[in-house]
């Protein structure tokens, strides 16, 4: 839309900004969000990044790979790598967006321990030397904490904290290993003016309750999860959001398709008034501009519809004729 690639998007805060202010004109969100790029975090302890031209950057090998490792690593400042530059597209979001909330994007503890000691590893070691991961998530934590403070900082109304590879954890361990984290963060930014949105994608329903327990403002979910069990297990004072398929709907799907799933979606989850309609995690590049259309058409026809019900639900006041 401004005749940029996303490997420009993703190193120049610039131009990532005016591709987020583009959109922000174009559709009617809610909320404008940054791009999702869970290789930030991880580039700045020191991870090997492999750049694309017109896709998401990907972490290549693991960082870290014992205990000693661990220890000895180094918790980075906010000016390494490219996180300065997300921060200017922060900032530069919060000053050219007057009309909604800009919501910031970090990894979460867990998700960005596997980046650093592999994932396979990770997910082994949990059991072997639960005590070292402990360790790492300490120090993953610290620098999640300083990123979200200086987003508070930038101006941002709250921050999302992509945590997908929590999702691939028990409900206990997910407690263990990824929320008791993601409270640290909550319980020191989290306020009236700043919300704490978590999202687990990876989540099919079996640490919903750990997700919950953060206290965090808002919980977002994928595909993986039935919406309105999700609904069911949350707080009726806490948004729920989710969980519109980024691929199987939004990319492959006609936009005929992608209206009937919606509009589906939005009548199974009408009894909940917390309920935020959102695709399921980011969009994969290429997505057909006619199936976005057709994503918030779909919204803006069901909520007509039910604007149209509560009219003709109001009972008339009868007209009482003295003599």
């Amino acid at each position: 839309m401004i005749g940029k690639r996303i490997i420009d998007a993703v190193r120049d805060g610039k131009v990532h900004a005016e591709a987020i202010l583009k959109l922000n004109v174009i559709y009617p969100s809610a909320a404008t969000t940054v791009i999702m790029d869970l290789t930030i975090e991880a580039e700045a302890f020191g991870c090997n990044i492999e750049f694309q031209e017109n896709d998401m950057p990907h972490v290549l090998g693991r960082l870290v790979t014992n205990a000693r490792e661990i220890d000895a690593l180094e918790v980075p400042p906010l000016s390494a790598g490219r996180m300065m530059q997300y921060l200017k597209a922060n900032r530069l979001c919060v000053e050219g967006n007057m009309d909604k909330p800009v919501l910031g994007g970090v990894i979460g503890p867990f998700s960005l321990a596997g980046r650093l000691f592999g994932m396979t590893e990770i997910m082994t070691e949990c059991y072997m030397d639960p005590e070292a991961i402990e360790r790492l998530l300490d120090k993953c934590t610290l620098f999640i904490l300083k990123y979200c403070l200086e987003l508070k900082q930038c101006g941002c109304s709250g921050v999302v904290i992509a945590e997908p590879a929590a999702g691939l954890l028990s409900n206990d361990d997910c407690q263990t290993f990824s929320s008791d984290y993601v409270k640290r963060i909550v319980d020191t930014v989290q306020d009236d003016y700043f919300m704490v949105v978590l999202h687990n994608c990876g989540n099919s329903g079996q640490c919903t309750q750990a997700m919950v327990s953060t206290g965090a403002d808002a919980y977002h979910f994928g595909n993986a999860i039935d919406m309105t069990d999700a609904l069911k297990q949350c707080p009726a004072d806490k948004l729920v959001m989710g969980n519109v398929d980024p691929a199987g709907i939004m990319k492959m799907s006609t936009a005929t398709e992608v209206k009937e799933f919606i509009a589906n979606l939005l009548e199974r989850t009408s009894g909940f008034d917390n309920f935020v309609l959102s695709t399921g995690c980011d969009l994969p590049p290429n997505v057909p501009y006619e199936n976005i259309g057709a994503f918030f058409e779909a919204l803006n026809d069901y909520n007509n519809q039910i604007k149209l019900r509560k009219t003709v639900s109001i009972k008339q006041p009868e007209l009482i004729i003295t003599h």
